[in-house]
């Protein structure tokens, strides 16, 4: 059995995309997924399957557009591959909750953020198929808008972390 964290995509507590963590759980055991976890309000999932990464994600975006009525983008990552982020994470001095990893399905070509432009102090630097973005003023308080933001899914250092920490609880429950 391997473990996949899954990130999903604008899935939250109110407004477009509600859909609750206990509902969630049900639809991926239903779906035939084990040991599953979800951890805060907005669509983290920590899962085993017998199925390869393509496959998990293929029936885990039919199951939830199913439910939802419409579709939702699913993020798949081994917990020995958000290790590998979060070690090379260029913004090593950062507060975690000022850093966000921008998830993506495959590689963005290096141009993508060629023409960004940064209003304030922020940083930003694309590495394989994430986008590491540091706010050091808040990213509530920022004017950035990232090209590939809507195709992806962002999540903070701290959310990252504790992921990684389920999924390998994950990993020795399977």
């Amino acid at each position: 059995m391997a473990v996949f964290v899954a990130f999903l995509r604008a899935v939250n507590v109110g407004g477009t995309g509600k859909l609750a963590m206990s509902e969630l759980r049900e639809l991926c055991e239903d779906a035939g997924f084990e040991n599953v976890t979800t951890y805060i309000q907005s669509g983290n999932l920590v899962l085993t399957s017998k199925l390869a990464a393509a496959k998990v994600k293929q029936k885990l975006e039919a199951a939830l557009r199913q439910k939802m009525g419409k579709p939702v983008g699913v993020f798949l990552r081994t917990p020995t591959e958000l290790e590998a982020i979060v070690k090379r994470n260029p913004f090593k001095k950062a507060a975690p909750n000022q850093l966000l990893v921008l998830f993506l399905d495959r590689a963005a070509p290096k141009s993508a953020l060629a023409n960004l432009q940064i209003p304030g102090r922020e940083e930003v630097k694309l590495s394989g198929r994430e986008v590491f973005i540091h706010y050091p003023d808040g990213m509530g308080r920022s004017k950035l808008k990232i090209p590939l933001a809507d195709t992806a899914t962002g999540r903070n250092l701290n959310t990252v972390r504790k992921l990684i920490e389920l999924g390998r609880a994950g990993a020795a429950g399977s």
